[in-house]
């Protein structure tokens, strides 16, 4: 298996919160990613829901040094090496079919697996995976499931996202098992419309006491 895990557990512990971010245009990607990295976001999920994805990745990966940008919604393996090519540092998928799986453990990009059950988990947890993403979070039982599947599956860390604000947040990350929160509140699409930064950068620096505040 050539997972680098050890990166993976460092990006996730780079900021509370990883904006998870649909971009339909990709020229606002590099303002977009300079703004959340003012506010202390380096890690960016652009999902692969748009046609704008990869060359929001490629051009985020090229030109913002200090971004960590990952590819979410990663739905094949043939995704896999496009997301890779395009500069992406790690894969985040949204539920992750056996044979997924099994490609994401063998390649050489890390990749965050979502699932939303235990058993799901431990599947995950035995091809190598040990940080999984929870989703979607707020329907699959929230910080009640997460904090029940911490003694069971005490080797493993969960990013949750799916309905998780500003205010609920802070519920997850006094979870021993929770490094890092996933959302979209931070880049609400009318502002991503809009090109509206200065909004973008105030809903960070909101989030950025999340840190102070459970730790």
């Amino acid at each position: 298996m050539s997972v680098p895990s050890n990166d993976l557990q460092h990006y996730v512990r780079l900021a509370p919160v990883i904006p998870v971010v649909t971009i339909h245009d990709a020229r606002i990607s590099i303002d977009l990613a300079h703004a959340l990295l003012r506010s202390g976001f380096p890690v960016i999920e652009i999902t692969l829901r748009t046609a704008a994805a990869l060359d929001a990745i490629n051009a985020i990966s090229k030109a913002v040094p200090g971004a960590v940008v990952a590819a979410g919604t990663v739905l094949h393996r043939s995704q896999i090496r496009e997301v890779a090519d395009a500069g992406a540092k790690f894969i985040v998928t949204p539920g992750t079919p056996l044979q997924l799986a099994e490609a994401l453990s063998e390649a050489d990009i890390p990749a965050m697996p979502g699932c939303s059950t235990v058993s799901e988990a431990m599947v995950l947890a035995q091809l190598g995976f040990s940080t999984l993403k929870f989703f979607p979070a707020a329907a699959s039982g929230g910080a009640a499931w997460l904090k029940s599947v911490h003694g069971p599956l005490p080797h493993l860390t969960f990013c949750p996202t799916g309905g998780i604000d500003l205010k609920t947040a802070p519920n997850y990350l006094a979870l021993p098992n929770v490094p890092c929160v996933g959302g979209t509140w931070l880049t609400p699409s009318d502002a991503l419309k809009r090109g509206d930064f200065v909004a973008i950068e105030r809903l960070a620096s909101e989030a950025s006491s999340l840190r102070t505040a459970t730790t």
